[in-house]
């Protein structure tokens, strides 16, 4: 019997759970099994169809569905009114940046692109025959209405989604597939449909994030970005604070740019979204939705909150500690709000709303991330304050006691879950960079598998919301630039979560499921006894180019783990800081890399002692000698003080024996965070746009 902290989010999906799919050998589902499905056999397939194509959203969606459909030979068909602009043409450029002009020519001669006059299709659609519809329409529910009869009355099987922004499926009477922007390039669908359909079982197969949510107005990423927007022209009302300055403070608070998020969007589409959404939402839940005069104005006008030429005082200033207080409590106090709502409705798993407000409405983290770390009794006082400011806001739902359920394993577990089954166990992290709130989760996953007597352990991604892992949050660095025993704080203590991984477990396998892994988030699947990586994805060290020094022992762990023949290549992935295949690294970082399948069977055995003849690589405590003695040829776009210091650190780190070397590479990984040539790079810039008020 297999035990887990929290239920997994892949579960929702009607896919079971990470553990499932290494007991099985293989994924829930494979892609072309779920084509057939939905759209029929090789040969004989039915086509997607996309109305309103030619909007922001539909060409987006045509774009990302079609490069993913095209191998499989389903027409796309792009249907909008006839003199709509051509938004598909648009997205041209960006198909051939990403696949080159022959595979972006191939995608766009699959798409057909037809035009109707809303009231009948067009004939030629009959020899198509529609599989399944993705409607991007005007939000406004009774076109809508009257567009799903238009296709029923055709074709009455036809699978319709539809990709409204607050309408729920009570309301339209269809499934909800609602993308987060930008529409190209964002994977993330809020889904809404009573159990998982083969639809969503698609979308997961093609490698983008479907998340469940329930059938509430305006879903879980629009009460967010909508609400955090409110938020924001509700604080500029009372202060007068300019718009630009608002926005400023916001980021530095949240994380998001509400204003500059609006613009770029476009201004006149995404205001008018954001008043729908309030609109309906203050009809059901009140004062805590009503959109101020001023957006009610721009979602007739258009007109940009955040134009680029917008005049600025050349003197800035900075609010004090009671304007700070008080834009805490403009801000957080609806959100916190916001959030217990969403919560006490079930509106989704907490990971998953967790994920919805970093990976689309652009929070450092997510409010129920946010609202652990800053206490539930803190946040219930948060929302306390904000009521006596907005009184009509205390008159909608809010449940305080919501927040007593904080110390939960679904709240506490929102980036890595762990589950066994007895002799086994499977760790999973569902977000991409690595971050002091994942390290804490990470900490305690292997501390419950530690009082579970589990000694043997896989660690990967959770196949779902974690696609990749692109290596360290730098916003945790920022504490560093003014105070560098911050980042010897940082790495210290990282890497000491890192080598539990070795320490604890008498086996422990790490697996790279995505198409990278980079950076810290390397550093920690090094650790493991040993490391299995999918073909084709790619491993790197990018940290001499931000600049700063790999932290969770990067320099001198690996160089510790392999033959000195395998030393240049190290040498060359921390110098120069481009990218290597992990097929390219086998026995220097990677022990096995095969197809996901072979990777995932392969994790398996090795976990229940049965290896396929795979031994595990040794780690060196002694003092290694000449580690830097024959360095790669040097890239002259990397800066000399960033490659110096890694350089150092690999010097002394690698000269020391290993029971010293964490602390040595901690030093200097720490005290170069606080140098010149640190907050000059591209994590300094970060720091100062992003504490600068």
């Amino acid at each position: 019997m297999t035990t887990s902290m929290r239920p997994s989010t892949l579960a929702s999906l009607g896919l079971g759970s990470v553990f499932a799919i290494f007991e099985r050998g293989r994924l829930p589902i494979r892609l072309g099994d779920i084509v057939d499905e939905v759209f029929g056999p090789s040969g004989d397939r039915g086509s997607l169809v996309i109305s309103g194509a030619n909007g922001i959203v539909g060409a987006g969606k045509t774009m990302q569905l079609g490069a993913r459909l095209e191998p499989f030979g389903i027409p796309i068909v792009a249907l909008d009114f006839p003199g709509a602009a051509d938004g598909i043409g648009g997205q041209y450029p960006g198909l051939v940046q990403a696949f080159g002009r022959g595979n972006a020519a191939s995608i766009m001669a699959n798409v057909i692109q037809l035009r109707y006059d809303g009231r009948s299709l067009p004939p030629v659609l009959n020899g198509l025959r529609p599989a399944f519809l993705l409607e991007a329409v005007p939000e406004m529910l009774e076109i809508k209405k009257a567009h799903y009869a238009i296709f029923r009355q055709a074709f009455p099987d036809l699978e319709i989604r539809s990709v409204t922004s607050g309408f729920p499926q009570s309301e339209l009477g269809v499934g909800i597939a609602h993308p987060a922007f930008p529409h190209q390039i964002n994977k993330v669908f809020e889904i809404v449909e009573p159990e998982p359909s083969p639809i969503t079982k698609l979308l997961w197969g093609l490698g983008l994030l479907p998340m469940r949510v329930s059938d509430h107005w305006s879903f879980v990423l629009d009460v967010l970005f909508c609400g955090l927007t409110l938020a924001a022209l509700r604080y500029h009302d009372e202060t007068n604070m300019p718009y630009w300055k608002v926005d400023k403070l916001v980021r530095r608070l949240a994380g998001p740019n509400p204003f500059r998020a609006h613009d770029a969007i476009g201004a006149r589409g995404a205001n008018y979204l954001t008043w729908s959404c309030l609109h309906h939402l203050e009809q059901h839940y009140g004062g805590l939705f009503s959109p101020t005069p001023s957006l009610v104005s721009r979602k007739e006008s258009g007109e940009n909150w955040y134009p680029p030429n917008h005049f600025r005082p050349l003197v800035n200033w900075a609010i004090d500690s009671d304007g700070d207080d008080l834009l805490r409590t403009w801000i957080l106090g609806p959100l916190f709000q916001m959030t217990a709502m969403m919560i006490g409705e079930d509106r989704s798993q907490l990971a998953t709303m967790n994920a919805i407000g970093e990976l689309c409405a652009q929070f450092t983290l997510g409010t129920p991330a946010l609202i652990r770390k800053v206490g539930a009794q803190n946040a219930t006082d948060t929302v306390a304050r904000y009521h006596r400011l907005a009184p009509e806001s205390a008159l909608s739902p809010w449940s305080p006691e919501i927040f007593d359920r904080v110390e939960s394993p679904e709240w506490q577990q929102l980036y890595v879950n762990a589950e066994h089954n007895g002799s086994v166990g499977v760790v999973s992290m569902s977000r991409e960079s690595y971050s002091w709130e994942v390290d804490a989760e990470l900490n305690r996953a292997l501390d419950w598998l530690a009082a579970a007597g589990v000694e043997r352990l896989i660690l990967t991604g959770d196949f779902h919301l974690q696609t990749q892992m692109v290596g360290a949050d730098t916003s945790d660095f920022f504490p560093a630039m003014e105070d560098a025993e911050q980042g010897v704080i940082i790495a210290r203590a990282w890497s000491r979560t890192a080598r539990r991984l070795y320490d604890d477990f008498a086996i422990s396998v790490g697996l790279v499921n995505g198409k990278r892994c980079l950076g810290g988030m390397l550093e920690l699947l090094m650790h493991c006894r040993y490391l299995i990586a999918v073909d084709g994805s790619m491993l790197g060290m990018p940290e001499v180019t931000l600049p700063v020094v790999p932290g969770m022992e990067g320099c001198h762990w690996p160089f510790r783990r392999c033959d000195s023949k395998s030393w240049p290549l190290l040498l060359d992935l921390l110098l120069n800081g481009r990218p290597v295949k992990a097929s390219n690294t086998i026995g220097c970082l990677v022990d096995f890399s095969g197809s996901l399948e072979d990777s995932i069977q392969i994790a398996w055995n090795l976990a229940n002692g049965r290896g396929p003849g795979i031994p595990e690589r040794s780690l060196a405590t002694d003092a290694l000698e000449r580690v830097s003695e024959n360095l790669p040829p040097l890239s002259p776009a990397v800066g000399e003080a960033g490659r110096r210091a890694i350089i150092e650190t690999i010097e002394a780190a690698c000269s020391t024996p290993l029971s010293d070397a964490l602390d040595v590479q901690a030093r200097h990984s720490g005290n170069f965070m606080g140098s010149k040539a640190c907050r000059h790079g591209v994590i300094g810039g970060l720091w100062k746009k992003t504490t600068a008020v």
